[in-house]
């Protein structure tokens, strides 16, 4: 039965998925997609290449994904931000994660368990094609136009990410009883290999991690010389904030960047520690792209409250992208909670990791969403090597 659902094909997680919006080309700029993300308020942004073009179609594939994570990531590697202010005007393509297993095009008819190897190998985001829309017209689609929409030939994009995936598998999770009940030691599934900073140490000293955990979906542990969590500094936090966070990540210790990139915004006390460590490290251009964000963030934020009927201060800029993060406070669970406990946990909190800790609030490991898949994975194929078992005695 378990077998028979995970070949089910993966249109069915598509049901009721918008089409895929924003997108932006390849050789779009480093400050066009940020002004993508802020006028939009969506924490990616996808990132597509012409492959052909005629008068009357576009042949478009997504080729990756830009969010404010790789931004801030770009920014604090580059020692070209001290002397030269053409740092934003680098192509995206420069920033996008090496290879091609980030995005996955998948056609509707494949199955879910194709997705989730794909997931497995390292895929974050599924890229299918949405059938039900018809271009009737067959307008021409000039240059300009062809990369606004993911519209081509009368075919529009959504994507899935590991959490629908997730998701779905727990709407249906009576198919895999009694796993989902069984603990996450005794399933394995519990990754000793988790990144950590200590809470004083400088945040920079985390900027790997951080870059490593945004591709393996994760998030870097907080812990004191005890190796006792604290918090979590976590891309899915970073990817609500703006470039500027560069110059937190910088400047300040790992227990104040938790503090500054905290929803609700960075504390003025720690916006002003940043603006002197920058001026005591001569990082000149690094606080006017910091003044600069808080001088539109306060505009923002001032012509909002005077204008209540603007839907445009759904945008999230400055603060507003804050507070639709999550709190820097990791989610946790013990080794004997069960399997469909913390997939529970990690829906409810859009969490795409949760930490495990023994009785003494020491860091044990970590679960992820591909970890929770991995074993869905398995299960399928315990339960089809006895059916292929009796077959072959037949």
């Amino acid at each position: 039965m378990a077998a028979s659902f995970l070949n089910r094909e993966i249109s069915d997680l598509c049901l009721g998925k918008p089409a895929l919006r924003p997108i932006i080309p390849a050789t779009a700029t480093l400050a066009e997609a940020i002004a993508v993300l802020k006028r939009t308020g969506e924490t990616h942004v996808s990132v597509w290449k012409v492959l052909e073009e005629d008068d009357y179609s576009v042949e478009c594939h997504c080729i990756g994904k830009v969010s404010m994570v790789d931004v801030i990531c770009y920014l604090c590697k580059q020692e070209s931000l001290i002397y030269s202010n053409k740092v934003l005007e680098v192509p995206v393509s420069k920033i996008l994660a090496k290879g091609d297993s980030i995005v996955k095009h998948l056609e509707p008819n494949s199955s879910l368990l194709e997705a989730i190897d794909h997931i497995l190998e390292g895929t974050q985001n599924l890229v299918i094609p949405i059938y039900n829309y018809t271009n009737s017209r067959r307008k021409p689609l000039s240059k300009s136009s062809s990369l606004k929409s993911t519209h081509h030939n009368g075919v529009e994009y959504c994507w899935l990410t590991q959490e629908d995936v997730a998701r779905f598998l727990l709407n249906s999770i009576g198919v895999f009883s009694p796993m989902p009940t069984f603990s996450i030691e005794s399933l394995n599934i519990i990754d000793h290999n988790i990144l950590t900073v200590r809470y004083h140490d400088p945040a920079i000293f985390a900027l790997d991690s951080i870059t490593l955990a945004h591709i393996e979906q994760t998030a870097v542990a907080v812990v004191d010389d005890d190796n006792r969590l604290i918090g979590e500094i976590s891309p899915s936090t970073l990817a609500y904030c703006d470039e500027s966070v560069a110059a937190a990540i910088t400047t300040l210790s790992a227990g104040d960047l938790m503090a500054y990139i905290d929803y609700g915004g960075p504390p003025e006390d720690l916006v002003e520690l940043v603006k002197m460590r920058l001026q005591e490290k001569k990082l000149g251009l690094m606080l006017e792209l910091m003044d600069e964000e808080f001088s539109v963030s306060s505009t923002s934020s001032s012509a909002s409250s005077c204008s209540s009927d603007d839907e445009s201060g759904s945008s999230r800029n400055g603060s507003g992208r804050y507070s639709s993060a999550r709190r820097s406070d990791a989610i946790t669970c013990y080794p004997g909670s069960s399997l469909v406990a913390v997939l529970i946990q990690a829906l409810a909190h859009r969490a795409s990791s949760i930490w495990v800790i023994d009785e003494d609030q020491n860091l044990v490991g970590v679960v992820t969403f591909k970890g929770i898949l991995k074993v869905f994975r398995g299960f399928a194929n315990t339960r089809c090597k006895p059916e292929r078992e009796n077959l072959s005695t037949h």
